[in-house]
């Protein structure tokens, strides 16, 4: 009997364009004749799945099961694909902690967790050879003092966006000191901040993109590195999604004592925040001091043909089906 596997789409935010994005991806990849694949959509509304004759089938949330032509269907695996909330911030993953259905992500106190920018640099701060930015991090009740918090303690120019959320949404890139409060509202005002803003020094270098994951065997495998070359002002949420805008270069050209020494910051970062299935870290190469400084950690990278972890697991010679298949089965096994 195949494995019935729910995948996972939609979500509560503006991400949810992307999610479905990447889960038709892969759903298009998966191995269909090993695995019978639902896709199920999330949203404030509604959680359901669509049948092949077009009927919305709501799923019952009380334990997660569909009923579909008559019988009730239960799911073996939950594949989350839902960039943002609540796929990425730990709540569906407690969801189906609670309903004892085993998933693909990061679990609920990792993903609640690394969605938080502040409070995952601060528990990584300490790991050999990582570098962070200088940062400051504002609570709501601080937005009126903003300014002169981030002026006491950085130098332009900045980084500001929500220490929650994603896509690049909110951010700004900060030259000039008097469009600092603009951009420290922006970002408070940006869908599901957290109620908080980070603002960083900026690190002059190259950025780059990496994926990391465990394979059946239990081993953490890195791939292949991709640097990212935009043409706006930095990796916004446009040249992450309108062509044209930036030059993806997989694999990234790293000598191998680079290669090396990102590899051990990541599996170091991957264990330290107690990581599961595929993630994906961002991180600059500082061009005066060739260190390595983190940016984020994405639990629920991106899955678009065009996206970092696809493009990487091709560069290694793996197909996308070979991939998502290790997830599945490693998840399955925990």
């Amino acid at each position: 009997m195949k494995t019935k596997i729910a995948l996972i789409t939609g979500g509560y935010t503006g991400e949810a364009e992307v999610s479905f994005k990447s889960s038709a991806f892969v759903y298009s990849q998966l191995d269909h004749d090993k695995y019978d694949i639902y896709q199920i959509t999330i949203t404030q509304d509604a959680w359901f799945y669509v049948s092949d004759s077009g009927i919305k089938c709501p799923i019952n949330k009380e334990d997660f099961t569909l009923l579909l032509n008559d019988s009730i269907l239960k799911f073996d695996l939950a594949f989350i694909m839902v960039h943002g909330s609540p796929g990425e911030d730990g709540r569906l993953q407690s969801y189906f902690d609670l309903v004892g259905i085993p998933y693909t992500s990061c679990d609920a106190l990792t993903s609640a967790l690394t969605m938080n920018k502040g409070y995952t640099k601060a528990i990584l701060a300490d790991i050999e050879h990582i570098n962070l930015a200088k940062s400051v991090l504002l609570f709501d009740t601080q937005r009126a003092e903003g300014v002169s918090l981030v002026e006491e303690k950085l130098s332009l120019p900045y980084f500001v966006k929500p220490n929650a959320g994603g896509s690049s949404i909110g951010m700004t890139k900060v030259k000039v000191a008097e469009d600092l409060q603009a951009a420290i509202d922006k970002a408070f005002d940006a869908e599901n901040t957290g109620s908080q803003v980070i603002i960083e020094e900026f690190v002059h270098g190259r950025e780059f993109s990496e994926g990391i994951y465990r394979n059946i065997d239990g081993e953490l495998i890195v791939l292949p590195a991709t640097e990212v070359k935009t043409t706006r002002e930095f990796f916004d949420f446009e040249a992450k999604y309108i062509p044209g805008l930036t030059e993806e270069i997989t694999p990234a050209d790293l000598n191998k004592e680079q290669q090396s020494r990102i590899s051990k910051i990541l599996k170091e970062i991957y264990v330290r925040l107690n990581c599961k299935g595929m993630v994906r870290i961002d991180f600059f190469l500082e061009k005066e001091t060739d260190k390595f400084y983190f940016i984020e950690i994405n639990t629920i990278p991106g899955q678009t043909p065009q996206s970092f972890i696809p493009q990487q697991v091709r560069a290694t010679g793996m197909t996308e089906q070979e991939f998502y298949g290790t997830l599945i089965e490693v998840a399955l096994k925990r």
